[in-house]
């Protein structure tokens, strides 16, 4: 079977980035459009970079499909935005942190599970959906990701039509190299490290500094979450990372170091 058509309610998560968005041209490509039965699902923390807020929108206008901008609020609340009303600010992420009185850390990652799959869940149930297929893009070289998707909800099935089918990333950047519009956003050794939230505490060291470097402006917002969380909790909640630098002292780093990370951006990404 083809695991690209679509039968049944499908809620397609759209990350905002390449390979969500070569997951949503096939699907169009093997449904001829886009199904009445499934939505395309972007959540937005507000911490996405500008460029991937650019490039959803050139995907929903240039391929003429329909893209629910959602965002989470206070008390388990969602909001349907769009391009010109999504917040850019951090506001979503911000709300999830001021009403849990802490920080998401590698111990409790509420943020993801709130922010998006718990959002997503509630504009779908506002629907009346009470089954559907969670249409998720995760290639066939990202083994490690695919056995550990597991639904949230005891009425979603999580679906991997790129894994089954066996593509795997050169595939998808060759798509956009041959695309006539595409994610503004480098690849360095393979991945796109500005991608999802700007500064993603998961993300490693050495990219988080590459990220500073380019525009330091980026740390400010990491910078004053942590700063108010030390006034409200004490141990892991009151740090995005407790074992590594606070975000302003990470800033204050690359603002000394200077002219050091303009020839060598590209060697701080590597693992």
């Amino acid at each position: 079977m083809n695991p690209f058509l679509i039968t049944d309610n499908t809620a397609i998560s759209f990350s905002g980035g390449r390979t969500s968005a070569y997951l949503l041209w096939k699907v169009l490509q093997e449904n001829k459009g886009l199904p009445d039965c499934a939505r395309v699902l972007f959540c937005n923390t507000g911490k996405e970079d500008e460029a991937t807020l650019d490039f959803i929108h050139a995907c929903e206008t240039k391929w003429n499909v329909p893209i629910v901008w959602l965002e989470y609020r206070p008390n388990s609340k969602f909001e349907v935005v769009d391009y010109e009303s999504a917040s850019r600010g951090g506001e979503p992420f911000e709300h999830i942190i001021q009403q849990r009185k802490m920080l998401p850390n590698t111990r409790a990652r509420f943020c993801t599970v709130e922010l998006k799959i718990r959002t997503m869940r509630r504009y779908l149930q506002s629907l009346g959906w009470t089954e559907w297929d969670n249409m998720i893009g995760i290639r066939a070289d990202e083994q490690r990701r695919a056995v550990k998707m597991t639904p949230d909800y005891k009425g979603e099935t999580p679906v991997m039509p790129l894994y089954k089918a066996g593509i795997k990333k050169s595939e998808v950047l060759e798509f956009w190299a041959n695309n006539d519009f595409d994610l503004q956003l480098p690849v360095i050794n393979g991945e796109t490290i500005g991608g999802n939230c700007d500064l993603c505490f998961l993300k490693a060291l050495p990219k988080i500094l590459t990220l500073v470097a380019q525009k330091p402006e980026r740390a400010v917002w990491w910078a004053k979450q942590e700063e108010w969380a030390a006034t409200q909790t004490t141990g892991d909640g009151n740090r995005f990372r407790i074992d590594r630098p606070r975000y302003a002292d990470i800033h204050n780093f690359v603002d000394r170091q200077g002219d050091m990370f303009d020839d060598s951006i590209e060697c701080f990404c590597g693992e």
